[in-house]
């Protein structure tokens, strides 16, 4: 008898996509979403369209379509009344504008979250609700957001935006994802509006990838740079840049692997953080996500010379994912109790590396939490959209 697991393999090099996009037996993905997503069928349908048109920003330099959010650290400076404000690293100001980062990332939960709804029960409603939204942000010229951060994290006294503030975007890696989905599935309504989606963002990735703050963005060396580069991938592979996608590929294994993980596993960047647990798992779930869309299993365990990978950081985390009492350094000074959540990067490393245990650490972590600032921070929600 040839032996089960021989004929697998030889499946897989017969089907390189399913290389790619392994289902292990036993995770049952769609049934477990099924599960998830269906009580919240009816408040995402009813939920109606808000773009950043409808939600002034007094601060704000530029017009009511333009983007514009605070830099999440900055405190008036007790030493300066009325000058610039200043760091306090890993405490969040309260008091900074964050309404048109809300409206973003409402939109980034709701528009995944119909289009994984329709891929499980092909029902038009769920299509139609999300078209609703993407025309409302990306088409009608009254309410679509201009494709550009040039106003994102600013900072009171001292500038109007900065380069950091693209990681804003972040928050619809997983729209895009949606949009690619509807597509390749022909979801009903969609050929109408598909011209405005792509163009937005064509015009985009065109900022992201041309523009000062965004060429200076994609060269951070910490989780911004890896948060760039998600976004650039996503968006490419939505509207076919493949020039974008191979140079996505190599600055992973070029740059930001060699740069961002050590030999070990850890994450030194981010561990040196006042917030390192959930920096870490953070920036551990960009990376996954990134090496799963450009390359799938193959890079996810991809290693350097040295012996760096994406699959060595998850296996540095892992243990602390299960049990964050042992965590060897100390607590984050902000929401320690809000992580872990079912973090994306132990799926697609359990996947990707045939590893039940990490798959079973995702399968019983939170995959909806409510706290403002841990969603923020969670922003690959969707499995259906990626698998």
């Amino acid at each position: 008898m040839i032996p089960r697991r021989t004929l697998l393999l030889a499946a897989l090099i017969a089907a390189p996509a399913a290389w790619a996009r392994p289902q292990p037996i036993g995770l049952d993905i769609r049934a477990i979403e099924r599960r998830r997503l269906m009580p919240q069928a009816e408040a995402l349908i009813t939920a109606e369209p808000r773009t950043i048109a409808a939600i002034p920003a007094p601060r704000s330099p530029a017009g009511p379509r333009d983007y514009y959010s605070e830099g999440d650290y900055w405190w008036p400076d007790a030493a300066n009344p009325g000058g610039p404000y200043v760091r306090r690293d890993g405490r969040s100001n309260p008091d900074k504008f964050d309404g048109h980062r809300d409206a973003l990332i409402a939109f980034g939960r709701t528009v995944p979250a119909l289009a994984a709804l329709w891929d499980l029960t092909s029902e038009a409603r769920f299509a139609d609700a999300a078209m609703r939204h993407l025309h409302a942000w990306f088409v009608d010229s009254k309410t679509r957001m201009n494709p550009n951060l040039d106003h994102a994290q600013a900072i009171i006294g001292a500038n109007t935006g900065r380069a950091i503030g693209v990681i804003d975007t972040l928050q619809i890696v997983e729209v895009a994802r949606a949009a690619t989905l509807f597509g390749k599935k022909n979801a009903p309504g969609y050929a109408a509006i598909r011209a405005g989606v792509d163009s937005w963002f064509a015009e985009y990735l065109s900022w992201l990838t041309t523009s000062p703050f965004g060429t200076e963005e994609r060269d951070e060396t910490n989780n911004h740079g890896t948060c760039w580069l998600l976004q650039a991938a996503s968006f490419a592979a939505l509207i076919g840049r493949d020039d974008i996608l191979a140079d996505a590929r190599a600055r992973l294994q070029t740059i930001i692997v060699p740069t961002q993980i050590a030999a070990d596993g850890r994450q030194p960047l981010e561990l040196a953080r006042t917030k390192p647990f959930a920096y870490s798992l953070f920036n551990l779930d960009v990376l996954a996500a990134s090496a799963w869309l450009l390359g799938g299993r193959e890079l996810i365990g991809w290693q350097t010379a040295d012996g760096r990978s994406i699959a060595g950081a998850i296996a540095w985390m892992a243990p602390y994912i299960a049990d964050k009492a042992a965590w060897p350094l100390p607590p984050d000074i902000e929401y320690w109790d809000g992580f872990p959540v079912r973090q994306p990067s132990l799926l697609f490393g359990g996947l990707a590396q045939e590893r039940g245990d990490w798959l079973a650490i995702w399968r019983r972590l939170d995959p909806d939490p409510v706290i403002g600032e841990v969603v923020r921070n969670f922003p690959v929600r969707q499995p259906l959209l990626w698998i």
